[in-house]
């Protein structure tokens, strides 16, 4: 779950997008730039996005209870979700809509200088907002590659707070340039063609997002790489017989679910059993604390050829 160095890099990017997006659209009003408009909704969209992530973290911290006994993370996921969704229709859209409008209606920008100082201050504003989602996500980075990090990663707290982020640098650039040669080639079409450049990126940004989220609602699991992890560990336990592949599903970016389907040696007693479990999930949390619930399907054949199950839950609480 996010922690609260998490809900700082939030807090800022709020913050940043909210006086961005009011010095953009001052600045859309006094000069007509089509593009800025479009960035104006931008951040507009991402200052309630922002919002939607924080509520979410909010939500997915609340304890488990009679209705919800696994606990709300799940909650997280949602909400990125319409996060993702927003920034599809209303970031996209309007700004692919707006891009649209002005190449059918073209105004020439009377003075760019609006646009300018706006933009610059944006881009300093947005890269310090980046620079702290970018933080947080190097700190569960280690030597991975960025895009393999990106695509593994189960926290939308950091990842869709640093891609609105990454498309928000791009998508100034994209404005920066449109006014820039919309107003030096006196060409007010290349203004309208980089809100529609901002729309398409904001697009795929949101399908990416969406991609990611429906993974993660829907009860992905954990890798394979960690699924072999749990193997090995399984085996090593002096007891284990044999193992079936494990079963897992993420419950919140630091809250997973595992069962294991055990089958243990000749012989054991229901005693020795239920230590070898205590073993076997003291192992598995050691390596892999967000495993924070751990169910074995015990099994462990009997001098007498007969079965023997025994079915564990753990205390969610030991971690």
């Amino acid at each position: 779950m996010a922690g609260s160095s998490s809900k700082i890099a939030i807090y800022g990017a709020i913050g940043a997008n909210i006086a961005i997006a009011i010095s953009k659209f001052v600045a859309a009003f006094f000069t007509g730039s089509s593009a800025m408009l479009s960035e104006g909704i931008h951040s507009l969209v991402d200052s309630g996005n922002g919002l939607l992530i924080l509520y979410g973290v909010k939500q997915a911290e609340k304890p488990a209870d009679a209705r919800h006994p696994f606990g709300r993370s799940k909650e997280l996921y949602f909400w990125a979700l319409i996060v993702a969704v927003l920034v599809f229709s209303i970031g996209g859209g309007m700004s692919f809509y707006e891009g649209i409008e002005h190449l059918k209606h073209p105004a020439p920008i009377t003075d760019p200088t609006w646009n300018y100082w706006v933009l610059g201050l944006s881009l300093l504003f947005e890269g310090t907002s980046f620079f702290l989602a970018f933080r947080e996500f190097n700190k569960s980075r280690g030597d991975a590659g960025f895009w393999n990090t990106l695509s593994r990663s189960k926290d939308p707290s950091v990842f869709a707070i640093l891609m609105e982020d990454s498309a928000a640098l791009l998508g100034l650039v994209l404005a920066l340039l449109g006014v820039y040669f919309g107003h030096r080639l006196n060409n007010p079409y290349l203004d309208g063609a980089a809100s529609i450049c901002i729309g398409v990126l904001l697009v795929s940004v949101a399908i990416f997002l969406i991609y990611k989220t429906k993974g993660l609602l829907i009860g992905e699991g954990v890798d394979e790489e960690t699924l072999a992890s749990i193997d090995t560990i399984a085996r090593a336990e002096a007891s284990v017989e044999s193992i079936r592949p494990p079963l897992t599903s993420y419950l919140g970016p630091a809250d997973v679910v595992l069962a294991l389907d055990v089958q243990f040696k000749r012989n054991l007693t229901a005693v020795q059993v239920e230590e070898a479990i205590d073993r076997l999930q003291d192992a598995i949390r050691a390596q892999h604390p967000e495993f924070k619930r751990i169910f074995v399907e015990a099994k462990s054949l009997s001098g007498r050829g007969r079965d023997t199950a025994t079915t564990t839950t753990p205390a969610q609480l030991r971690a």
